[in-house]
């Protein structure tokens, strides 16, 4: 039984509908490498689905850098730890793989006076978290309680810490400032109790 031939164009409309972009817009090329090469079937194959998962990867690293809202000038590259000695290079690199603390439901606390670079360390270890495949959320402290607060008075805080649930790691940048009244105490600690050894905060 012979197999049934398919033209470049039937073949790019079957790509699209598997969502396949990346071998759709390689493998012209790859098939006529592999005509010249006489490749395997399952080498030609291999090297395309390699492409497409690589690509991928990289388009989910992207969204989550942008859902993030990580600043992208705040990395671990950009830290100077000459300034700030008493931060461990090493202690600190070891937080930016995840491992060891964010399968835990672990908390980090970053404590120091204005201008140390606790918002730019924060960030640094959330752009190596996404790196490596977690998702991230940096958000001013006072700005998600407020949102908190908003869906507390529309009756969907379940929902809304639901939807916080997705992230691996929040980051509460400025802590300290955000104001102390009851409400925001409460959701606040909602949040806090939301995660608690399940899912980390920093």
């Amino acid at each position: 039984m012979n197999a049934p031939a398919h033209d470049g164009g039937r073949l790019a409309l079957m790509l699209n509908d598997l969502r396949l972009p990346t071998i759709g817009r390689l493998w012209p090329e790859f098939a006529e490498r592999s005509d010249k090469e006489a490749w395997p079937a399952a080498r030609l194959l291999g090297a395309l689905l390699e492409h497409e998962l690589a690509e991928r990867a990289k388009r989910r690293i992207e969204r989550h850098r942008t859902e993030s809202h990580l600043d992208p000038t705040k990395t671990l590259a950009t830290f100077d730890f000459g300034a700030v000695p008493m931060v461990s290079k090493a202690h600190v690199t070891a937080l930016a793989t995840g491992e060891s603390w964010l399968e835990k439901g672990a908390t980090v606390l970053l404590f120091g006076p204005p201008g140390v670079g606790k918002s730019h360390l924060g960030s640094a270890i959330g752009h190596a978290l996404i790196d490596v495949g977690y998702r991230v959320l940096f958000t001013r402290t006072s700005e998600l309680v407020q949102k908190l607060q908003a869906a507390r008075q529309s009756l969907q805080l379940p929902s809304a810490l639901a939807k916080l649930d997705r992230f691996d790691l929040i980051i509460l940048d400025d802590l300290s400032y955000a104001r102390k009244d009851q409400a925001e105490t409460s959701v606040l600690f909602e949040l806090i109790a939301e995660r608690y050894e399940r899912k980390s905060l920093l």
